[in-house]
């Protein structure tokens, strides 16, 4: 059966070790939850009928929303059909720049909001959404001439996915995400990742995720192992990391970032996925 991919880049996208991550989920489970969902790849690849899907980026979420919509979905494929035409360098800087105007955003219809943030995920250099402290759009230009915004047999999969299935939508700070997570759920989180040289891109939103944000998490991670939940997290390989959970299933994998600012930043990494519960495949990782 074709399941939807992922159909927008973002930082910390999980297709690269969706095989490693596969293989750690439990054989059976009760609603799915992931409260960092990201580019959304376990949750198209595991395409549970019940889950909960969150992030703290309203942007991300609301082109959920809308494309799991009869008439939102439509509008956004006219709304980015438009945009392939008119792409430019100067047509991306006017698209980029309406968050700046506090009123003009607000007017946007959410297709239009969508439409822009699929867009600019397409036309911005390297695929890297990044807000500044006012919460504005900042990457520049991708100096393309011309863009595929989107495939349309993958949206379409994702829209019958989420047609057809019951999933929660949610855009709150991950602990209310998984306040209603009972004994038998599944819970994967991928928040921004720990590291050890500060150089972990993670200004998804304003704020960013730091030591107090990681720690926070990893109470909420051993409350739900209390509550009888399955729980499955990644991050990078760092001291931290490991003396947080250091009671768990550890398991360490190879990666390879795609996605920095700084091109040298980019390459293989070391990464951590860890568990709550043990699998047949926890020694199947390679």
């Amino acid at each position: 059966m074709l399941k939807a991919k992922p159909f927008v880049k973002w930082a910390g996208g999980k297709r690269q070790i969706i095989d490693k991550l596969t293989k750690l989920v439990p054989e059976k489970y009760d609603t799915y939850y992931e409260p960092f969902v990201g580019g959304g790849a376990l949750l198209f690849e595991l395409s549970p009928k019940k889950a909960v899907i969150n992030d703290y980026n309203k942007e991300l979420m609301n082109v959920y929303k809308t494309i799991s919509d009869d008439n939102g979905y439509e509008e956004v494929i006219k709304i980015l059909n438009k945009y392939e035409i008119k792409h430019s360098e100067e047509f991306y800087y006017k698209i980029r720049d309406i968050d700046r105007n506090e009123s003009k955003f607000k007017k946007l219809s959410d297709p239009e909001r969508a439409a822009r943030t699929i867009y600019l995920n397409k036309a911005c250099f390297n695929g890297l959404y990044r807000v500044n402290s006012k919460g504005y759009f900042n990457v520049p230009f991708n100096k393309k001439n011309a863009i595929n915004t989107y495939d349309g047999q993958n949206m379409t999969l994702a829209y019958v996915y989420f047609q057809t299935n019951d999933v929660k939508m949610l855009s709150v700070d991950f602990e209310e995400a998984v306040k209603d997570a009972k004994k038998g759920d599944f819970i994967y989180f991928d928040p921004p990742y720990d590291s050890e040289n500060n150089d972990t891109f993670n200004d998804y939103t304003e704020g960013g995720f730091g030591k107090d944000e990681q720690i926070r998490l990893s109470e909420v991670f051993k409350d739900l192992h209390n509550r009888g939940c399955y729980v499955m997290l990644s991050n990078h390989n760092t001291t931290l990391i490991n003396e947080l959970y250091g009671d768990f299933n550890i398991h360490l994998i190879q990666a390879k970032r795609n996605i920095n600012s700084k091109g040298n930043k980019r390459g293989k990494v070391e990464e951590v996925i860890i568990t709550n519960y043990e699998t047949e495949n926890d020694n199947k990782l390679d």
